[in-house]
């Protein structure tokens, strides 16, 4: 249980993040159109088009404050969801690392999958970087040279894992003074946290308090992936919910009524260096 103190300086730095997101630097009409671009782009398929209702990837990224002249990490890509749109944005002008969980492993086949995706598009993609994350491998980007590191729906991942705080202290070593930690999560319901994430929800403070131990401070946080119609109270967590419906058939037009997830979309930043 977390001390009343510990609860008060979250509350205090979401209520500080908050304001000074009010006042974030808006995006260029041109940033805007080129990253409207790649989210439009034909390249992505139809199954990756389908959840932009859910994920709002335009609005996300926007939030989050990216360039396309940039670097860029993103952290377990997966299948590569977020990854379609990053790299096509940051190929003329920036950089992407995709930080993938062990891939020499044969059990990350999709992994696998993405960097044969990505390495043999060129054209579309650029050249991204593959690095690596996973317990006890820290290789994400170098030291000091990311301005952005992005996470989307990896935390809990991480907890069951049993090495959350590595990840977000290799996320702090490599950004630059200023960076930007940017994380979409499954949003728990607010109380006690299984430390193990089992439903695959973490409560908002958790993952806050994660990033504060790591040294970042709090710099926004928004609603755009907000879902109030997710009750948060399934048998199977949160993959009852679509695309996994874990369930199956059962409930499973209930399941997509609610559709997915309730998220917390948190940007943080780390310090400037003082003089």
């Amino acid at each position: 249980m977390r001390s009343a103190r510990t609860m008060s300086l979250l509350a205090a730095c979401l209520i500080g993040g908050l304001l000074s997101g009010a006042r974030a630097e808006l995006p260029s009409a041109e940033t805007r159109a080129r990253l409207a671009a790649a989210v439009a782009g034909e390249h992505r398929p139809q199954v990756d088009r389908r959840r932009d209702a859910y994920r709002h990837p335009l609005e996300t990224l926007l939030f989050f404050g990216i360039r396309d002249d940039m670097m860029v990490v993103e952290l377990w890509p997966e299948a590569g969801w977020y990854s379609r749109i990053l790299a096509p944005f940051l190929k003329n002008t920036g950089r992407l690392y995709l930080a993938l969980d062990d891939p020499d492993s044969t059990t990350t086949r999709q992994a696998g999958k993405l960097r044969r995706e990505i390495l043999g598009n060129p054209d579309l993609y650029g050249k991204p970087q593959f690095t690596v994350l996973a317990k006890g491998r820290h290789e994400v980007a170098p030291a000091g040279a990311a301005d952005m590191i992005l996470s989307f729906r990896n935390v809990h991942n991480w907890m069951a894992g049993g090495y959350a705080n590595e990840v977000f202290s290799a996320a702090f070593r490599a950004l630059k003074p200023g960076g930007v930690l940017g994380i979409v999560e499954h949003r728990a319901k607010p109380g006690r946290q299984d430390p193990e994430a089992r439903s695959g929800y973490v409560a908002e403070a958790f993952v806050i308090e994660l990033a504060l131990s790591a040294g970042f401070r709090l710099a926004a946080a928004s609603e755009i992936n907000a879902n109030a119609k997710d009750t948060k109270d399934y048998p199977k967590g949160v993959w009852s919910l679509p695309p996994s419906y874990a369930s199956g058939d059962f409930d499973r037009s209930k399941f997509a009524a609610i559709g997915e997830s309730d998220r917390m979309t948190l940007k943080f930043i780390k310090p400037a260096l003082q003089p």
